[in-house]
């Protein structure tokens, strides 16, 4: 092996590709908030805002677009080693629908509201995965919040396997504040969480929204205390639990069961 000359420089590991659905630079950035297109949130370098970025902040801002600081390091990674000039956008897949949306849908098809929470799943795979089953089973809408959740990603797309065109998928600032509107509604709230009825039982026919926890802490404290019923897939073997979008699958498609006749 041949020496290393003196001052040379050790060869640098391969740069890792953007992060899903990202868009950086500050051109790219700005031209992004002017087309109109759904942005989930924005991430700017630390410290002060120079040149146009001092600019850009303010505008998206107004928008209503989330817009958080990061070290120069965490987005070099995000973007890939790219030349972000310290701002960086995730972009949704698709554009996202209102809750009246959902309401309006059930409605044209003379159905009871159908609906699924998603109580911080961050996995892109997981919610690709919820809401390809919800889509197979009915369910008129899926909401997610805007923070500590993944969001409509290509990852979450491709997952899907093309369901994410097929569904109403709501993003909404407060998740307890939604609950509520939609038992003002007349929508029951089950929570999927440990210690509940035996999911089996349970009469989901009526206007009727299931929430599914995280992936590490499950249905958080003021979801389950807004929730009408807690239900449960009971468990037999060693490990107390199943991935979040298994059990969506179990129990979303329980429910479009019992809420269709089987012919």
């Amino acid at each position: 092996m041949p020496e290393r000359k003196y001052g040379e420089r050790k060869r640098q590991s391969p740069e890792q590709p953007p992060r899903d659905g990202v868009v950086f630079g500050r051109n790219a950035v700005r031209e992004l908030i002017a087309s109109g297109r759904t942005i989930d949130r924005i991430i700017v370098r630390a410290g002060p805002y120079e040149g146009s970025l001092g600019e850009l902040v303010p505008i998206a801002k107004k928008r209503g677009v989330i817009v958080s600081e990061a070290p120069a390091a965490k987005l070099d990674a995000i973007c890939g080693g790219g030349n972000h000039q310290g701002i960086a956008a995730f972009c949704a897949e698709k554009e996202y629908a209102s809750l009246d949306d959902v309401f309006v849908l059930a409605e044209e098809k003379g159905e009871a509201p159908f609906i699924v929470i998603c109580d911080g799943v961050e996995d892109p795979h997981n919610l690709g995965a919820i809401i390809r089953t919800c889509e197979c089973a009915g369910v008129h809408g899926v909401i997610i919040p805007n923070r500590r959740s993944c969001t409509l990603t290509p990852t979450v797309a491709k997952t899907s396997a093309g369901a994410v065109e097929h569904m109403n998928v709501v993003k909404v600032t407060n998740l307890a504040d939604t609950v509520n509107k939609l038992k003002e509604r007349g929508v029951w709230v089950y929570a999927c969480e440990v210690g509940g009825d035996d999911y089996f039982g349970v009469d989901f026919s009526g206007p009727c929204a299931i929430i599914l926890g995280s992936e590490g802490d499950g249905v958080s404290r003021l979801l389950l205390e807004r929730s009408d019923f807690r239900v449960s897939i009971p468990m037999r073997g060693k490990v107390n639990s199943l991935n979040v979008s298994t059990a969506a699958a179990v129990v979303v498609m329980h429910a479009s069961r019992s809420r269709t006749p089987v012919k």
